[in-house]
């Protein structure tokens, strides 16, 4: 007769051999138990279940022999048998307990971040967005340069904490390709506002900032401070009045700064011969800082020869007006109205809860399919043809107590 060390390695053998289909149905039974009626399975059922599952396969494996059946062997095989299944069961019925019962692709596209990483500014929550692992290349563009792998890594980006990750997703997307000029940019951003970024770099900067049927041109002048990329300016050449935009501005005192700051940072290296970071490049769309210069506009082309004839062309800028967007949100601020963005419940919003309040619905924004994509096609009221839906985004404007009133009998 063996030893009992090795009737216990047999034992523990035996036991993970015949333990694992007992294991998985208890743990199966479990969590359809405990998902579909809430109810506990009693672990008495589990064992008595687990031993009958574990005699029945144990005699089709040929174990159960008289020599087996009168060694430890066997009392350790039940024992191992009858842990697993209870593990097993213990953790199905843990995972049929946490796991929703409405679980779609639209619920998991509006997840919204921890309240761990939220901090309130006044009355307003914000969140820090940071990269986490390294800054992936897009598929289909050249690889990133080592000071904009660098820059997008250490970069961290404010964003407000009442919005679901989807357009938060949206919103860091648009910064990234708006500050750093991304032919394109893909953002994946989890609970904790740990940022996965994919990015393309800049391809043909200055070309795909001319408009169509404009052309480019560039000339030595006076430049203002504070121009920068997209303002409408004339060019006086001779007696003539160019219009034109603003693709590009440099000038003698942006290089002066330029070499100021890669002059300070390489003298930080001093004490051991490393290598000092460098600088990244300056951001395209920055403002100038005024003086002599160069300036690329966008003119039409029956344009281009005058401004290049030109002797000594001035740089005129032009006045856009004020937007009339922040002119109409004054207007109904001044009647003492608010407005705000809300999220309608899964319950919906019936023509009778709209118009029993003194609330105004401007705009919703459909659920467009089960994937939660909403970052476009918003209907403007009047001619919503149909009730909100849960899932629909709205913009209303009314009364600071019927607005808050109306959110309330929507979020249900």
């Amino acid at each position: 007769m063996p030893s009992l060390p090795v009737e216990v390695l047999l034992g523990l053998y035996l036991g993970l051999l015949t333990g694992i289909v007992p294991a998985f149905v208890a743990g199966s039974l479990g969590f359809l138990v405990r998902y579909f009626t809430g109810v506990t399975l009693p672990g008495f059922g589990v064992v008595v279940l687990a031993l009958s599952i574990a005699s029945v396969q144990g005699g089709l494996l040929g174990l159960v022999e008289p020599t087996i059946a009168q060694s430890p062997r066997l009392l350790v095989a039940v024992l191992v048998v009858l842990m697993l299944a209870l593990y097993a069961h213990n953790q199905g019925d843990k995972l049929g307990a946490e796991l929703p019962r409405r679980l779609s692709l639209t619920s998991l596209r509006q997840r919204t971040l921890s309240a761990d990483v939220v901090e309130l500014v006044g009355s307003v929550g914000q969140v820090t967005v940071r990269p986490t692992g390294e800054i992936h290349d897009m598929e289909g563009y050249p690889p990133l340069s080592a000071d904009l792998r660098r820059t997008l890594k250490a970069g961290s980006w404010r964003l407000p904490a009442d919005l679901p990750l989807s357009e938060l997703e949206a919103r860091l997307e648009e910064r990234l390709r708006t500050d750093h000029d991304l032919a394109d940019v893909a953002v994946a951003i989890d609970e904790r506002a740990r940022a996965t970024i994919t990015a393309a770099p800049p391809s043909g900067g200055l070309s795909r900032r001319v408009p169509a049927g404009r052309r480019a041109v560039s000339l030595t002048t006076l430049v203002p401070t504070g121009l920068a990329s997209g303002d409408a300016v004339s060019v006086r050449a001779g007696d003539r009045s160019i219009g034109g935009t603003v693709v590009s501005a440099r000038t003698e005192s942006d290089a002066d700064r330029d070499v100021d700051s890669t002059a300070s940072a390489d003298a930080v290296a001093t004490d051991g011969g490393a290598d000092s970071e460098p600088v990244p490049s300056a951001n395209p769309h920055a403002a100038t800082a005024g003086g002599s210069g160069r300036v690329t506009i966008a003119v039409s082309r029956r344009d281009v020869k005058p401004i290049l004839e030109a002797d000594s062309p001035r740089l005129v800028v032009r006045s856009r007006g004020t937007s009339r967007e922040f002119e109409a949100l004054s207007l109904v601020k001044r009647e003492g109205y608010a407005i705000r963005r809300l999220t309608v419940g899964p319950a919906g919003a019936t023509d009778e809860t709209i118009a029993g309040t003194d609330v105004t619905v401007l705009a919703v924004r459909r659920q467009g399919s089960e994937t939660g994509e909403r970052r476009h096609g918003w209907v403007f009221a009047p001619g919503i043809e149909r009730r909100l839906e849960a899932g629909d985004e709205a913009f209303v404007a009314g009364p600071d107590d019927a607005v808050e009133a109306f959110a309330e009998a929507i979020a249900q």
